[in-house]
């Protein structure tokens, strides 16, 4: 995976998912890409889907008000959260703490990938600061 930030778009993976985002004008494909970390019957979750998850996660956080660090290379993400008229739900937003707990845990490849890195902690606080500004809490 190429990888040049610690941030939910710092990735070859979550870019090419926001691409597909702009295919969308419903939160469709925010919720398939949560439910494919949510319902996933595999033992570890593979790193594309928690990379892609995490992007979604983002779009949340904007579409609630609440966007990380503004970055030219989201400008289209930006530009499609600003033209989206759907709210979001406590369904999804209750599918988005599943996701966190999922991305994070032990059997989690990104996690594991980022463990092995010199900056796991710079990563963990970064998925931490989305949660908080996704879900309003740290539980």
């Amino acid at each position: 995976m190429a990888t040049w930030a610690l941030d939910a778009f710092g990735n070859d993976y979550a870019m090419d998912w926001a691409q597909d985002l702009q295919e969308y004008k419903t939160l469709e494909l925010l919720e398939t890409t949560l439910d494919n970390v949510i319902d996933s019957t595999e033992e570890e979750l593979e790193a594309p889907y928690a990379a892609e998850a995490l992007a979604a996660l983002e779009v949340i956080a904007r579409l609630l008000g609440k966007p990380g660090e503004k970055d030219p290379s989201t400008e289209e993400v930006d530009e499609w959260v600003s033209s989206c008229k759907k709210r979001i739900t406590p369904q999804l937003l209750d599918k988005a703490r599943l996701a966190f707990e999922r991305i994070v845990s032990e059997s989690s490849e990104l996690r594991q990938l980022w463990q092995e890195s010199e900056h796991f902690e710079d990563w963990q606080a970064d998925v931490a600061a989305l949660r908080l500004r996704v879900l309003g809490s740290a539980s």
